[in-house]
């Protein structure tokens, strides 16, 4: 016996309710029917895949099977997605994945011009942080990439667009904000200090010491901004957030902190649409990045 798409989507339903008749009810199949096929599945494996007749509870076996099929109905389901997509766009489509940070800077022109060149393209965007975003690059799940740091991949065309400095955000009423010198990065490290994912690509040893003592991490930018926004807390993000920073935070340069966090576009070498995956770099490149270095290299 082969395993089956729908078998692993079975076996990871029921997983996931716990029990026969919200898996049934969800995927539109009787309880016998589930039940069979879990049956033939534990069969094929020869061990057993839950550790009771109630399904509520999973083997050591039937977790890592779990999370196997679940990474194998994502890239299966994306899959079809990806093909009915394409085929109910006339011009095709672009897949955009990018870091938060770009998506003012980057995206409103950039597509405004390509969508009107290609009236019938159909473009996907979505935000990510830098490593998701490699991440369904090398996974084919997307075209163009916009990243922190430079990485270089097999496979992947890399161009460097512009580098931005790293310093201090914090709610505009904090007192590192209204005292009159700069902060120096031990005050910054004292007062709430958050840690993220982005200050992992500094490679100033001091500026990592001092920051890997953080008792709370978020990854999620717009979660660390929720965050800042109390007052509470502060954090070391690069100047070019300001882009999306809600008014009542701001952007202060770091006494001695002279780290700089760079911003690269990636393109999968092999694309399902290469003229229009080829467009969208040329728009983005022949943005005036040079122009927007100066501006953040400014603030703050």
């Amino acid at each position: 016996m082969t395993i089956k798409i729908e078998m692993l989507r079975c076996f990871a339903t029921v997983a996931q309710t716990g029990n026969l008749a919200e898996a049934a009810e969800r995927l539109g199949r009787t309880q016998s029917a589930i039940s069979m096929t879990l049956k033939q599945l534990e069969a094929h494996l020869g061990k057993r895949l839950f550790e009771s007749d109630r399904k509520n509870r999973l083997t050591p076996l039937g977790e890592h099977v779990f999370e196997l099929a679940q990474a194998q109905l994502r890239q299966f389901d994306f899959t079809v997605h990806a093909i009915e997509t394409s085929a109910s766009s006339p011009e095709g489509v672009i897949r955009v994945a990018s870091i938060p940070s770009m998506a003012r800077s980057v995206f409103p022109r950039t597509i405004q011009t390509l969508t009107a060149q290609y009236p019938g393209l159909r473009v996907e965007l979505r935000d990510a942080d830098s490593q998701q975003v490699t991440d369904a690059l090398l996974r084919g799940q997307a075209d163009i990439g916009i990243v922190s740091g430079a990485p270089r991949l097999n496979g992947i065309r890399q161009t460097e667009l512009f580098s931005d400095r790293f310093g201090l955000i914090c709610a505009r009423d904090h007192p590192l904000a209204r005292q009159e010198h700069r902060p120096t990065l031990a005050e910054v490290t004292s007062q709430g200090f958050l840690g993220n994912n982005l200050y992992t690509i500094i490679e100033d040893d001091a500026v990592r010491k001092a920051v890997e003592g953080a008792r709370v991490t978020v990854p999620n930018t717009l979660s660390l901004i929720a965050m800042i926004r109390s007052g509470l807390w502060v954090t070391i993000l690069p100047s070019s957030v300001v882009d999306f920073l809600p008014d009542e935070l701001l952007f202060r340069r770091i006494e001695g902190l002279s780290a700089r966090r760079q911003v690269s576009m990636l393109m999968r070498e092999k694309t399902m649409f290469p003229e229009l995956a080829e467009a969208f770099w040329d728009e983005v490149k022949a943005l005036d990045w040079e122009g927007r270095e100066r501006a953040v290299e400014a603030s703050g």
